[in-house]
């Protein structure tokens, strides 16, 4: 017997977030425990969002099952992915992992009842469950019908706004640097006004008028990357947040009891989220930074650069990273190459779909650029994705089901633009060959 509760189309990292708050909900009309309601909820977060990152869109069916006379509550997510075409390998793994397939094995830990089916160009479903206790409320047709009208009823309240009760402190900084930004730009407004004013008793004005108008553009765009950053701190981080925060009442419930061996694979699970976040707020300190055109140039061996970022790197025992002798000397800004680099090595080892691979490093130089390349051997790129890539926050889906949800690519592609030069990507099939070009002007010769 199964009756269906609700449905939830899967697209961005709302509905992820809309999908937890269900889990929550239900498990705890349910009468499940806390400490379980909160794996369940994470359980279902995690596939939802490896949803998201490697495919784009799916959706989540919350059920009520009984099997042979034991109730479960169900969560049965699919999507039309190409498949996991290494699943074996993941489901080998006996405890948390880090980076591609650690939503699986997080979620098999948690959830009582784990199963996966996945086919080739046909997508992948799970099917997570979780033990409704025997003192449960009695849950009867009448009781869902209610669960579903009261659902319906939350449908004004939008997780956006769900996110932002949780973590009210973050929204009212938020809100006080945007009411700043906006009584700032009135100031300049009023400025602008006075200014027009004296232009028929001053030539010079004109020149002001000028300096103003780029400083209100200055302003302008400094909004527009604050909006981005409000984007990212109550979506993005938010996220990891929220697992984090049911985790540790995971750990806590388990130092209660006493249960130290089970606690041990969720502190992988909370590690795994910090790193998340981590590797976040680092992005966005290095995108805002790329901005920056006045760092001081040094003199810059690139190979050896690039064997200092691989070493820094954690490279995979399988991957094998080939280095072109005699790369060039530069005087240029460090940071900025070391950044490109580090953000095409890491994805490179990231969105392979095998557990090795091969990673190829190469300079070709004529009078105007140099050109740099980073080519893989992994699942490749779409053609149609090719150019979306690069875009700030866009969310796309490659051939091989990886997926890219940060902000490295627009750092290259920020970086280069500053340079004079520009990125693109090469992919026909398998492997993917990432190229941009630097000034050969900062070459530094042997004289």
């Amino acid at each position: 017997m199964q009756r269906s509760i609700t449905k939830i189309t899967i697209g961005n990292e709302l509905d992820v977030v809309l999908a937890y708050k269900r889990a929550m909900q239900l498990s705890e009309r349910c009468g499940i425990a806390l400490p379980n309601q909160t794996k369940f909820a994470t359980a279902v977060s995690e596939i939802c969002r490896n949803v998201i990152e490697y495919v784009g869109e799916g959706s989540i069916q919350f059920s009520i099952t009984d099997e042979n006379g034991i109730l479960y509550l169900e969560a049965y997510i699919t999507d039309r992915g190409r498949g996991i075409g290494n699943l074996d390998y993941y489901l080998d793994q006996k405890v948390s992992v880090t980076g591609r397939g650690n939503g699986i094995i997080n979620s098999r830990i948690l959830a009582d009842d784990f199963q996966i089916d996945t086919e080739s160009e046909k997508g992948t479903r799970v099917k997570l469950r979780k033990r409704i206790p025997a003192s449960h409320p009695i849950i009867t047709k009448t009781v869902i019908d209610n669960w579903v009208a009261d659902f319906s009823r939350e449908s004004s309240v939008s997780p956006y706004a769900e996110m932002k009760n949780q973590n009210m402190q973050l929204i009212e900084l938020l809100e006080e640097l945007r009411v700043k930004n906006l009584e700032t730009e009135n100031q300049l407004q009023e400025i602008k006004r006075l200014n027009l004013e004296l232009l028929s008793s001053h030539e010079d004005i004109s020149n002001l008028l000028a300096e103003r108008e780029a400083q209100t553009e200055l302003l302008q765009r400094k909004n527009h990357e604050l909006d981005a950053f409000a984007h990212i701190v109550s979506h993005d981080l938010r996220s990891p947040l929220q697992n984090i925060k049911g985790l540790a009442m995971v750990i806590d419930a388990y130092l209660k009891t006493g249960n130290l061996d089970e606690a041990q694979p969720v502190l992988n699970m909370i590690m795994d989220q910090t790193n998340r976040m981590d590797n976040l707020i680092l992005d966005i300190l290095s995108y805002s930074l790329s901005g920056k055109n006045t760092l001081p140039k040094k003199t810059v061996n690139v190979e050896n650069l690039l064997y200092e970022v691989t070493s820094f790197l954690n490279v995979p025992d399988g991957f094998q990273i080939h280095i072109q002798e005699n790369m060039p000397v530069l005087l240029t800004e460090e940071i900025f190459l070391r950044q490109i680099f580090n953000n095409l090595i890491n994805n490179a080892i990231k969105h392979h779909d095998q557990p090795g691979g091969n990673i190829w490093i190469n300079c070709e130089a004529d009078p105007e650029f140099l050109t740099f390349s980073v080519t893989d051997d992994g699942p490749g790129i779409s053609a149609a994705d090719q150019d979306r890539i690069f875009n700030q926050f866009e969310t796309i889906s490659n051939s091989g089901g990886s997926a890219n949800m940060g902000l490295g690519l627009s750092i290259i592609k920020k970086i280069t633009l500053e340079k004079g030069g520009k990125v693109w990507v090469q992919s026909e099939g398998r492997g993917s060959r990432f190229v941009f070009n630097w000034p050969a002007r900062e070459i530094v010769t042997a004289d």
